[in-house]
């Protein structure tokens, strides 16, 4: 009677050992970023590395943001670039406001969302 007691707990817990677990996504990387004054507007180009693997995981966007988290440009990537690393998309016609010294680049992937990392670019 004690070894069948003892079966079923532990049935329940090799079940639960052997559930698949997911490795948690990597963000994306931004690897460099170069802003260009046009007139009152900016033009942003970013290049970001990220292991796409296909339409379940790749790098889906980027913003340029203020310190104090304003946004201020966001520039969506639509589909994912697999064979294609690191790659670089640019976004135009970005507001920064006068005296600003530095805006940060932040990448999103379509798993995790934004990730923590913020990529500073001096504007002096």
């Amino acid at each position: 009677m004690m070894s069948s007691m003892l079966k079923e707990p532990m049935k329940r817990i090799l079940a639960l050992i052997m559930v698949p677990t997911f490795a948690l996504a990597d963000d994306a990387v931004i690897v460099d970023a170069k802003l260009q004054s046009a007139g009152e507007n900016w033009s942003v180009s970013v290049t970001l590395s990220h292991g796409d693997t296909g339409w379940d995981d790749y790098a889906d966007g980027w913003r340029v943001i203020l310190e104090d988290g304003t946004v201020l440009g966001t520039r969506v990537l639509f589909h994912p670039h697999v064979n294609e690393q690191p790659f670089t998309r640019s976004l135009g016609g970005v507001q920064i406001p006068d005296g600003t010294q530095t805006v940060y680049i932040e990448a999103r992937t379509n798993t995790d969302g934004w990730g923590a990392t913020r990529f500073p670019v001096s504007l002096k």
